[in-house]
Parts: C-alpha cells; sequence; structure tokens
C-alpha cells in the first residue's frame, strides 16, 4: 500500500482518533474537542496569537450533492455572520493543492469550552445562568431571523458556552432561508416542532423558538422536555403536554402522520409539576406556530419579565460560574447585569 504524499508546503498532517488531519502549520497543539454525524472538531493554539481556536473538519464534504450543500451553507453563512451571540469564522483553508485534488476544507471558529448540553449533564443550572443563556439565545436568534434564515438545529449541543457564561449559537450546515420549501427531518428528534415532524414544508422561524422552549424546559427540571423514541412517539409526547392541536393546525399539514393527532383526542394542556412555575414564561414558546412568539416580541416578553424579579442577591462571579472572570468589586447586580446584555 503506498504512503499518501507529503502535506502541502505550510501544512504538517496529525493522527486525531483515528483519523488524518492536515491543517495549517501555524495551528499547534491539535487535541479532539468531539465529533457527530458531520464533522469533527479539534482545538488548537493559533502561535500568531496564543490563543486557542476550534478547527472544524467535515467528513466528505463532497461525496453527495446533500453533503455538499450542506457544506456550502455552513461556510457562506458562517462568512457573514457578525454577533456576540453567534459563532463566527476566523480562517477557512484546504490541505489540497489544486482544484482537480479538492476533497477536504477546514473552518476555524472561536474556542468556546463546551456546549449547554454537556454543561446541563455536570451540574444544576442557577436561575439566574439560566436566564442570562436563554437570552443569549434569544439575542442570537434575533440576529439570524432578522437576515431571513431559519437555523433548524438548534439543541443543547448547538449552544457553545465558554467559562464567562458566554453562550454562541453553533452549527449552521442546516440552516436555510425562511422562503424556501422545507423538508421534515433536520432537528434533533426532541427539540422538532410537531409542524417539522409531520413535514410541514412551508414552516417558519418559530419552529427555532420552539427549540429554544425545549432547551429552557431543560435548563429548568434537569430533564429533557419531549422524549420521544420515534417522531410518533415524539408527536404524543408533545400533545401529553400541550393537548391535541385544533383542527386548522392539522389541516395545513402535508404528512401521513396526520392521523395520529387524534389519537390523543382527549389530552389536555398540562405540565408537569417542575414546570408549574416556568408555564407562564415559556409556553409562550411552544404552541400553534401562529401564535408562537417570534423572538422579537419573546425578547420583550423575556426583559418585562427580568424586569419584574424582586433583586437578586449580590454575587461573586466567580461563584456562579466556576473559573469565571469576576466583574469587580463595583460591578453591577446579577439582575441588572443581566439585565444589560439585553439591548437592541
Amino acid at each position: 500500500m503506498s504512503s499518501p504524499p507529503p502535506p502541502r508546503k505550510g501544512f504538517y498532517r496529525q493522527e486525531v482518533t483515528k483519523t488524518a488531519w492536515e491543517v495549517r502549520e501555524l495551528y499547534r497543539d491539535l487535541q479532539p474537542v468531539g465529533s457527530g454525524a458531520y464533522g469533527a472538531v479539534c482545538s488548537a493554539i493559533d502561535s500568531r496569537t496564543g490563543t486557542k481556536v476550534a478547527i472544524k473538519k467535515l467528513y466528505r464534504p463532497f461525496q453527495s450533492e446533500l453533503f455538499a450543500k450542506r457544506a456550502y451553507r455552513e461556510l457562506r453563512l458562517l462568512k457573514h455572520m457578525r454577533h456576540e451571540n453567534v459563532i463566527g469564522l476566523l480562517d477557512v483553508f484546504t490541505p489540497d493543492d489544486t482544484l482537480d485534488d479538492f476533497t477536504d476544507f477546514y473552518l476555524v471558529m472561536p474556542f468556546m469550552g463546551t456546549d449547554l448540553g454537556k454543561l446541563m449533564k455536570h451540574e444544576k443550572l442557577s436561575d439566574d445562568r439560566i436566564q442570562f443563556l436563554v437570552y443569549q439565545i434569544l439575542r442570537g436568534l434575533k440576529y439570524i431571523h432578522a437576515a431571513g434564515i431559519v437555523h433548524r438545529d438548534l439543541k443543547p449541543g448547538n449552544l457553545a458556552v465558554n467559562e464567562d457564561c458566554e453562550l454562541k449559537i453553533l452549527d449552521f450546515g442546516l440552516a436555510r432561508q425562511a422562503d424556501s420549501e422545507m423538508t421534515g427531518y433536520v432537528v434533533t428528534r426532541w427539540y422538532r416542532a410537531p409542524e417539522v415532524i409531520l413535514n410541514w414544508m412551508r414552516y417558519t422561524q418559530t419552529v427555532d423558538i420552539w427549540s429554544v422552549g425545549c432547551i429552557m424546559a431543560e435548563m429548568i427540571t434537569g430533564k429533557i422536555l419531549f422524549k420521544g423514541s420515534d417522531h410518533l412517539d415524539q408527536l404524543m409526547e408533545i400533545m401529553k403536554v400541550t393537548g391535541t392541536p385544533p383542527p386548522e393546525f392539522v389541516q395545513r399539514l402535508q404528512s401521513q402522520d396526520v392521523s395520529i393527532l387524534g389519537v390523543a383526542g382527549g389530552a389536555s394542556q398540562q405540565s408537569g409539576p417542575e414546570l408549574v412555575q416556568w408555564d407562564s414564561r415559556g409556553l409562550g414558546l411552544m404552541g400553534e406556530p401562529t401564535a408562537r412568539w417570534e423572538t422579537g416580541p419573546c425578547l420583550t416578553q423575556a426583559k418585562n419579565y427580568m424586569e419584574s424579579l424582586p433583586e437578586l442577591e449580590k454575587k461573586d462571579f466567580a461563584s456562579v460560574l466556576k473559573n469565571a472572570t469576576p466583574l469587580g468589586k463595583e460591578g453591577p447586580s446579577s439582575q441588572s447585569f443581566l439585565a444589560s446584555v439585553i439591548f437592541f
């Protein structure tokens, strides 16, 4: 078996978790961070600045038209994202010499440390942190939605969080323009809105708001809100909380699975005991799509809710999040600090 050709000038090759990575020499100390269905991520040190970055290698981005479209969408959107709650692109490169050899490319982004899913597995989130994280998600979504984009894959694993509790929305491989025809199975099942599960081909940005509601409930209770074993079971889990959708909703769907909506005919809108205090805050994120909040009104509601809270006891920010950067002796109260990040 012949050996692979030597790396292109200015690049070096390293094996990471049994996969060959070929990256620019200025990115040193590759360390595996995680992997998914479409790619893997390593951390590295940018030798020019000494800062840690995240490098994403897409798996076989050109093996099919579907993979190529996903790779193109992610690259195109990342290139234009400029918001503190949305991940941006620092660099993009290929180790291939010519267009004929072009099979791989790498995306370089800021390194965030962890994601919301991992964070929730390791600790119970306090109310003030939940508020701060949810508002950052909404701020990032407002920016994305204002550009006419539906993310379509919001989940805890796609929300990066650093040690200062700063959050950025990740992974735009499934994002689409809101006016284009959609496909049904795009969001991780537990965070899908009913119209996505049922192949409603013209759904809107409100599917992202549904995902935020699911994520918010999970942060508060420590449990996945709708944990269906397949897409039909997922609908049943949803209806146990929201009740059977009204006939108008059913009439607008385009799926052979619509009949299942009659199975839970006696279901009423109810919540588990952990969500009693959450209902008034969070159920506006759920419900029938035309009645579901959009990010603008949602942020207004969120801000009004924050302002109605009693003053929170002042805390050392390092005690809220371990290894966090303190706000200083004269820093703002937790409530006013959280309120200060909501501005438009």
